[in-house]
């Protein structure tokens, strides 16, 4: 092209053809041209039959003529849409290969499964939406936009679906100067930035450098291949041998943080980085397999599937609904595995499948945030954003004959994440577009889920915004990022009404007792910590029906046998459809005080033995049955009731959202302390609880066609089943 010319290129999103004055591009099957520095060209759209078209992005807008003054490249893209309406994405077919196997050309990875690529160019071709807005980005990234968190493989999808070859020169460039800047920081003996926060972002940085080269291999030099494979090599080898860790001639020795844990974020980073780096180069890098073996034997099959079959039980994450969405980069990696080798790796534990249900019932009934557990350090919040959008759309993917998988579509559809927000998660939503799924509506759902791995029942009275929630924590305490939370409760109703206060901190990773909701023990005025790798919390007993769910929880192991601490037990029962009972036994040492926590979102006002909270049209009425004798103090938002007294303390509050509860008195029997509650719906419920042992008796009248209760509490963990029928 020569030195005064300016490239103007047409991208183009469903059927139709643009043209241009002066002539040149006929798109259709030309769509680029370079003209004269300066030359002002009219480009003119017209749909194919069956589409319309919708508008252009980048240098134009609108849907009338586009005329671009070339004092540059530029890329101009084109949208047409559908007429009939939104696209579905692709039912693909999953793997059945008993062993993996890589191809032999190029690409290796995810493309070379036909019936993915046909569909992303099916996708594209059609106009669907989540493309149009995938290759718009990408797009403007390459007219000389700054978007956030792109990553050069972007444009090289790009050019692997549309077979125009700026994007994959994009690619390359990017990737080039990247690896060029790494080389440059080798050759000095530093440390390379891949290396930052203990390799935490080897995963992407050497995923992008992987697929680059994978899926833009025939436009690669030889220098090129060895350099990119050279340095991908040196950060992925750094990664398992930390000790030995080098970048030119220095040794840069690390700590080695989760390379042996999968149930930590960091160990899907270094996964994605061994995984992509060997399925990209085998054939052409002598540590290619080396790198396969790693991931599918050592540590896929040898380590990850034994430690999740063990520990996680139910789906989902130790280290809580934070740092646990991180699972979502795991998933890509099974799918991706699947896709490439043909072998399916995501059915060989069933907590993919589980953690699917767990994430969806950790989700509160407005379907906008998540009930928080352990740190939240991106978002103190916890609401619902694109990362759980992209974690339930890959499991769909996954499991798309599963009854789960509707269900999880309705509720994408229904939640405040409809779409990808993000550009940088636009790519989610391009290559795992739902496709057509059995219908499942979230009424189909249990109302009730209990995870044992993470020690997390989730209740809800139903799937209408407005129902009553509770997350209810007794189980283990083993991740750096879980919080001292055994034992503990939230309640939400329209919003918060009793929360895990971390949510209003500054920094999301505010993981002490006083901020949640539990009984906290202090000995000489410091608090008597639970302890991360001591014995989990026991949950004794669990019952699930349409009138209660009630659960018992041990939670003195989780103190690690200090002697200040003889027993803690909290029970927990919620009455259908809005209230809650919690019951305390707590025994302790010498010179301790036993403290009842409730952690609000906003001031209360406190009369006597009732806590009130209001926010809004919803509300929040507790009504401490036992002891009478104690004064409810206030501490910013948080309410305590302590008691000194030496020997046993028995807690007993009953919870009624949105008037729920119009009484509570106590009625206590023979070594039980219980309570006569009046509700507001016209039943009497009467619930004692053993003084010494655990369960108790429980007296509920028939309700909205669930039979009547009488008799004693369950004293055995049934879980509940995933769906009502």
């Amino acid at each position: 092209m020569p030195s005064n010319s300016s490239a103007l290129t047409v991208s183009k999103a469903g059927s139709g053809t643009v043209t241009s004055s002066p002539a040149g591009i006929n798109c259709g099957t030309d769509c680029g041209e370079a003209y004269l520095t300066g030359t002002t060209v009219t480009l003119t759209a017209s749909a194919a039959t069956g589409y319309t078209f919708s508008g252009w992005s980048g240098p134009c807008s609108g849907t009338g003529n586009c005329v671009v003054t070339l004092s540059q490249a530029q890329i101009v893209s084109a949208n047409f849409a559908s007429s009939g309406g939104p696209v579905a994405g692709c039912t693909l077919p999953r793997g059945t290969a008993t062993a993996p196997v890589v191809s032999a050309t190029h690409p290796k990875v995810l493309l070379n499964h036909a019936a993915t690529k046909s569909c992303l160019q099916q996708l594209l071709n059609s106009g669907s939406a989540s493309a149009t807005r995938f290759k718009n980005m990408v797009d403007s990234q390459m007219n000389g936009g700054n978007v956030y968190g792109f990553e050069p493989w972007y444009a090289a999808l790009m050019y692997q679906v549309t077979g125009q070859q700026a994007y994959a020169t994009y690619a390359i460039q990017q990737t080039d100067a990247f690896v060029a800047s790494e080389e440059a920081l080798i050759a000095a003996n530093q440390r390379a930035t891949v290396a930052g926060d203990s390799y935490l972002e080897v995963g992407p940085m050497i995923g992008s450098v992987a697929l680059v080269y994978d899926w833009t291999y025939s436009l690669l030099t030889p220098t090129q291949r060895t350099r990119w494979i050279t340095y991908a090599n040196q950060a992925v080898w750094n990664v398992w041998n930390y000790q030995q860790a080098k970048w030119g001639n220095a040794t840069y020795a690390w700590s080695g943080w989760s390379i042996d844990n999968p149930s930590n974020n960091y160990y899907y980073s270094f996964l994605k980085a061994t995984m992509l780096l060997g399925l990209a180069s085998q054939g052409e890098n002598s540590q290619a397999q080396a790198w396969i073996d790693k991931f599918r034997t050592e540590k896929i099959e040898n380590q990850l599937i034994p430690t999740f079959n063990r520990d996680l039980d139910g789906g989902g994450s130790r280290e809580g609904t934070g740092y646990g969405t991180a699972m979502k980069n795991l998933w890509q990696l099974y799918d991706w595995w699947e896709r490439s080798t043909g072998e399916r790796i995501a059915t060989r534990t069933p907590h993919t499948l589980a953690s699917m249900a767990h994430l969806m019932h950790s989700i509160v009934p407005t379907l906008d945030r998540l009930a928080p557990t352990g740190d939240h350090a991106r978002d103190s919040t916890a609401a619902l954003f694109d990362y759980h959008r992209e974690y339930l759309l890959e499991l769909m993917s996954i499991f798309p004959q599963e009854r789960l998988s509707g269900a999880a579509k309705s509720l994408l559809d229904a939640s405040s994440v409809p779409r990808m927000s993000q550009y940088f998660e636009y790519f989610v939503d391009y290559i795992y577009e739902p496709p057509q799924l059995s219908a499942t509506a979230l009424t189909d759902l249990s109302t009730t889920y209990w995870g044992p791995g993470t020690g997390q029942l989730m209740m809800r009275s139903g799937w209408d915004t407005g129902a009553a929630f509770s997350n209810f924590i007794c189980g283990p305490y083993s991740e750096s990022h879980a919080h001292h939370d055994q034992g503990s409760f939230v309640v939400y109703r329209g919003s918060w009404l009793a929360y895990d206060a971390n949510v209003d901190s500054a920094s999301g990773i505010e993981q002490g007792e006083e901020m949640h909701n539990l009984v906290r023990i202090t000995q000489g005025g410091s608090t008597v910590a639970q302890r991360e790798g001591a014995p989990r919390c026991n949950l004794l007993a669990l019952a699930d029906n349409a009138q209660f769910t009630y659960a018992v929880a041990d939670v003195t192991p989780i103190y690690n046998g200090n002697a200040a601490v003889t027993k803690v037990q909290r029970e927990f029962l919620f009455i259908r459809p809005s209230t809650f009972v919690v019951f305390d036994r707590v025994v302790t040492g010498t010179n301790t005080s036993k403290i009842w926590t409730l952690n609000l979102p906003g001031t209360p006002s406190l009369s006597g033995n009732l806590i009130s909270y209001v926010n809004g049209a919803n509300r929040l009425d507790v009504r401490r049955v036992a002891p009478t004798n104690l004064t409810s103090t206030l501490s910013g938002r948080r309410v305590e009731v302590a008691d000194s007294a030496a020997g046993q303390s028995l807690f007993l509050n009953v919870l009624g959202t949105n008037g729920s509860v119009t009484n509570a008195v106590a009625a206590n029997g023979t070594d039980q302390t219980g309570a006569q509650i009046t509700l507001s719906d016209g039943r009497t419920a009467t619930v004692r609880f053993s003084n010494s042992g655990t369960g108790g008796t429980l007296e509920l009248p028939a309700f909205n066609g669930a039979a009547a209760f009488s008799g004693s509490l369950p004293t055995t963990v049934v879980a509940p089943p995933l769906f009502r029928n």
